[in-house]
């Protein structure tokens, strides 16, 4: 099973960014456990600024990865999980670095009693 991942990260070595605060996703396409394909920085304008989120930014955002069957991050809040479900994306809180986090990835997706 392959998928499109979404990772939001400063640095490109750590998952560490909150959904609402990146400013970029780095997306790979992920064929197994180990084997990934980066494919494109993408920048973004956050939609989170100082606790409040502006909506039409926020759905730029999403807009921006709807392309992608999941998102990596740190944190994300309520109302940013509910719109990407909306679209068919699933969000997981995975703080680690990349390789490490697409792996727990790739695996709770292919292990359902590996939770969320």
């Amino acid at each position: 099973m392959s998928f499109r991942v979404a990772v939001a990260s400063s640095d490109g070595k750590v998952v560490n960014q909150h959904f609402g605060h990146a400013e970029q996703f780095i997306i790979f396409d992920v064929k197994n456990g180990t084997e990934y394909s980066f494919i494109e920085n993408r920048k973004i304008n956050p939609p989170c600024n100082f606790g409040e989120h502006n909506q039409n930014t926020l759905e730029e955002a999403v807009d921006r990865i709807s392309d992608c069957n999941y998102v990596l991050c740190y944190q994300i809040g309520r109302g940013a999980e509910s719109i990407l479900e909306e679209k068919g994306i699933s969000a997981y809180t995975i703080g680690d670095y990349m390789e490490t986090a697409l792996f727990k990835l790739w695996k709770a997706v292919n292990e359902p009693d590996c939770g969320k």
